[in-house]
C-alpha cells in the first residue's frame, strides 16, 4: 500500500468531497494512523479549502458530544471541524440536492462570540464572552459513509463532515434562558421528526463551548470575537429528500429553515 503523508491524505479526502463520491469507508491509503494524525489532516484540509474559495473560518462545529457516541467510536471527548464563511446562511436557506452526495441535518444551538475566548472555564465566564444564541441547522455531508465502520479519526480527517450552517435570528437575551432546559424540535415538511433538550450536549451547551475553547487554545488557534460555535446536535441526524422543507425550532431561541430542492 502506498504510504501518504498528512497533506497527501488531506488532498485525497478533499477530492472525495469535491467529487461527491459515495464512500462507505475511507480508502486504506487515506486513513489516518491515529487521532493525532487525523487532526493534522483536518488542519491541512481546512487550509486547502480556505484557498479554494470556501472562505475564511467563520467558526467551528462540535461533534460526538454524547458519551454513547464517544464510546461507540473509541474516544473520551468530542471532536470538532471548521465552518467556512461562504457556507453560513442566515434565517432561511435554499440548497440543491445535486450539490451533495447525501445531506444530513442536525438540530443545534448556535453561539456567537462577542469577545475572544482564549480558554474554557466556568459557565459565568463563558457567558460573558457569548453575544447571542440562536436556533440553527447544521448541514452534514457524510458521502453515505457506513456508520457501522466509522471511527473518530475518519470523521475528524474530513473536517467532521461540516457543509455549512443555517442560523436563525440572534437572541441577545439568551442569558434569561437555561440552555440546558430549552427544547429543540426538528420538523420536515411540517411534521415533527425528533425532539431533545439542550442538556443532551455535554449537560449544557456552555460545557461544549468550554471544551472547544480549551482544545483550540492548545492547538494555537483560539476562538475569536464574531465566530459562531455550533454546540452539538440535540436530535438525531436526519436526511431530507429533495423537495423537503426543514425547520428547527428551539424554545426561546426561534427557528431556522431550509428548503432542499
Amino acid at each position: 500500500m502506498t504510504v501518504l503523508d498528512p497533506r497527501q491524505k488531506a488532498e485525497g479526502i478533499l477530492l472525495l468531497f469535491r467529487d461527491r463520491k459515495e464512500t462507505s469507508v475511507l480508502p486504506p491509503e487515506l486513513y489516518p494512523a491515529d487521532l493525532d494524525e487525523a487532526y493534522r489532516i483536518r488542519a491541512l484540509f481546512q487550509e486547502l479549502e480556505e484557498k479554494s474559495g470556501r472562505g475564511r473560518i467563520a467558526g467551528y462545529k462540535i461533534a460526538l458530544t454524547t458519551p454513547v457516541m464517544q464510546k461507540l467510536l473509541g474516544i473520551t471527548e468530542p471532536c470538532y471541524g471548521a465552518i467556512f464563511e461562504s457556507e453560513v446562511h442566515h434565517g432561511k436557506a435554499v440548497l440543491h440536492a445535486r450539490d451533495y452526495c447525501r445531506l444530513g441535518v442536525e438540530t443545534e444551538i448556535a453561539l456567537v462570540l462577542g469577545a475572544d475566548l482564549a480558554h474554557g472555564g466556568a459557565r459565568a465566564f463563558l457567558a460573558d464572552a457569548v453575544e447571542s444564541a440562536a436556533a440553527a441547522i447544521e448541514l452534514i455531508e457524510d458521502l453515505r459513509y457506513d456508520y457501522g465502520r466509522l471511527d473518530a479519526p475518519a470523521i475528524v480527517a474530513g473536517n467532521a463532515w461540516n457543509r455549512g450552517v443555517v442560523i436563525g435570528k440572534p437572541v441577545l437575551s439568551w442569558r434569561e434562558l437555561d440552555l440546558a432546559k430549552v427544547e429543540g424540535k426538528l420538523l420536515i415538511d411540517g411534521k415533527e421528526v425528533g425532539a431533545g433538550f439542550g442538556e443532551a450536549v455535554m449537560g449544557h451547551p456552555l460545557n461544549a463551548l468550554s471544551w472547544l475553547a480549551d482544545k483550540l487554545a492548545q492547538e494555537g488557534r483560539p476562538l475569536r470575537q464574531g465566530m459562531v460555535v455550533m454546540t452539538g446536535s440535540i436530535v438525531a441526524i436526519r436526511y431530507p429528500a429533495a423537495g423537503a422543507r426543514v425547520e428547527v425550532a428551539i424554545s426561546g431561541l426561534g427557528t431556522a429553515e431550509l428548503t432542499f430542492d
